[in-house]
C-alpha cells in the first residue's frame, strides 16, 4: 500500500489485560495495594530524609531523589492500568500513548544515571573518606542529580520524536498493559529499522555505561572492605552500600532482560512479567530494602512515631485540663445565678486567672 492510501490511526487499544472478570478484579486489588504501599513507602522516605537532621547527608539526599523518581515511575503506568480495569475502556489516544512512553523511558533512564551516581557516592565515602566531604559537597550533589535528570531528558528525546513521526495505519492493538516502545514499533507501517538501531544503541549505551561505572565502583568498594582489619569494620563498611547494591541488581537485571535481548522467540508473557518487575515491583520493594536494612532510617521512623505519640498525649492532657476548668466555671455560674450564692466579685477573676495559668503551663 502506498503512503498516500494509509489510514492514520488516532489511538491504540491496550490488550495486555486478562479477559476474565475475576482475574481483572484480583489484578485491580493487587495493583491498588501495590500502588498505595509504593506511594506511602517512598513518601515516607522522602519525608524522613527531609525532616530528620540525622539524615541530612549525601547518601540520603540521593535516596530522597531516587524515591521521588520511583514514585513518578509507578505513577506513569499504574493509574492508567487501574482506570482501564475499572472502566473497561482499553483505548488510549495517540498523544497520551507517546507521552506515557516518553515519561516511562525518561524516568527509567534517569534511574540508571542516578544509581550510577549513588554508587560513585558510596565509592568516595568508603574508599576516599578523607576527601569525601570536599569532593561530594552539597553543590556537587545537586549538580549530579540535575545532570542525571537532564541526561535522561535528552537521551530519550530523539527516539520519542522519531516514534511520534512514524505512520500507524492499523492494526492498533498493543499487546501490553502500557505503551512500551517495542510493541508500539511493531504496529507501524513505515520503515522502523533506523529507529530500532538508534533505540538499541542508546539503550545499550546507557545500560552498559552506567553498569560499568557501578561495577567499577563496587569492585573498589569490595577491595577496600576486604582489606579492613576486623570483621566488625568490614560489616560496617559493607552495610552502608548493601541496600543500594540490592536495588542495582534488581533494576539492571530486569532492564537488561527487557531491552537488550530482542529475540522474536521471547515469550510475551515473560516480557510482561519483566515489565511488571521493572516498573511496579522494584518501586514497591525500594522502601523496604532501604528501610529494613538501614538503622538510621528505622531510628528516624521511631523518632517520628514517638514525636507524634507525645504530641497526641500532650493534646489530650491539655484538652482534659481545659474541660475540667470549664466545668468548674460553669459550676460557679450555676451557684451564683441559680442558687444566688453570695460570692465575692473577685472570685471570677481569680477563677479565670487560674484557668489561664493552668492552660499556659500545660501548653508549655
Amino acid at each position: 500500500m502506498s503512503p498516500e492510501n494509509w489510514t492514520h490511526v488516532t489511538g491504540f487499544v491496550l490488550l495486555g489485560f486478562p479477559r476474565s472478570h475475576i482475574l481483572q478484579f484480583l489484578l485491580f486489588l493487587a495493583l491498588m495495594a501495590a500502588y498505595a504501599v509504593t506511594a506511602t513507602g517512598n513518601l515516607l522516605i522522602i519525608g524522613l530524609s527531609w525532616t530528620d537532621r540525622h539524615l541530612h547527608t549525601q547518601m540520603y539526599f540521593f535516596l530522597r531523589h531516587l524515591s521521588f523518581l520511583e514514585l513518578l515511575l509507578v505513577s506513569v503506568v499504574v493509574p492508567k492500568m487501574l482506570v482501564v480495569i475499572l472502566t473497561g475502556d482499553h483505548s488510549i489516544s495517540f498523544a497520551t500513548c507517546i507521552i506515557q512512553s516518553y515519561f516511562y523511558f525518561l524516568l527509567g533512564t534517569t534511574d540508571f544515571f542516578l544509581l550510577a551516581v549513588m554508587s560513585l557516592d558510596r565509592y568516595l565515602a568508603i574508599c576516599q573518606p578523607l576527601y569525601y566531604e570536599t569532593l561530594m559537597n552539597g553543590r556537587v550533589c545537586s549538580q549530579l542529580v540535575l545532570a542525571s535528570w537532564l541526561a535522561g531528558f535528552l537521551w530519550v528525546l530523539c527516539p520519542t520524536i522519531l516514534v511520534a513521526n512514524l505512520p500507524f495505519c492499523g492494526p492498533n492493538g498493543i499487546d501490553h498493559f502500557f505503551c512500551d516502545s517495542w510493541p508500539l514499533l511493531r504496529l507501524s507501517c513505515g520503515d522502523t529499522r533506523l529507529l530500532e538501531l538508534v533505540a538499541f544503541v542508546l539503550s545499550t549505551s546507557v545500560l552498559l555505561g552506567s553498569l560499568a561505572l557501578t561495577s567499577v565502583s563496587y569492585a573498589c568498594i569490595l577491595a577496600t572492605v576486604f582489606r579492613a582489619p576486623t570483621p566488625a569494620e568490614r560489616k560496617k563498611a559493607f552495610s552502608t552500600c548493601a541496600s543500594h547494591l540490592t536495588v542495582v541488581i534488581i533494576v539492571y537485571g530486569s532492564s537488561i532482560f527487557l531491552y537488550i535481548r530482542m529475540s522474536e522467540a521471547q515469550s510475551t508473557l515473560l516480557h510482561k512479567g519483566a515489565s511488571v518487575l521493572s516498573c511496579i515491583i522494584t518501586p514497591l520493594l525500594n522502601p523496604f530494602i532501604f528501610s529494613l536494612r538501614n538503622d538510621k532510617v528505622k531510628q528516624a521512623l521511631r523518632d517520628a512515631l514517638m514525636w507524634h505519640r507525645t504530641m497526641a498525649s500532650r493534646t489530650i492532657r491539655v484538652t482534659s485540663k481545659r474541660k475540667y476548668w470549664i466545668k468548674r466555671l460553669k459550676m460557679y455560674a450555676i451557684c451564683k445565678n441559680v442558687f444566688e450564692v453570695q460570692i465575692s466579685p473577685t472570685t471570677p477573676c481569680t477563677f479565670l486567672r487560674q484557668l489561664k495559668t493552668s492552660l499556659q503551663n500545660d501548653a508549655s
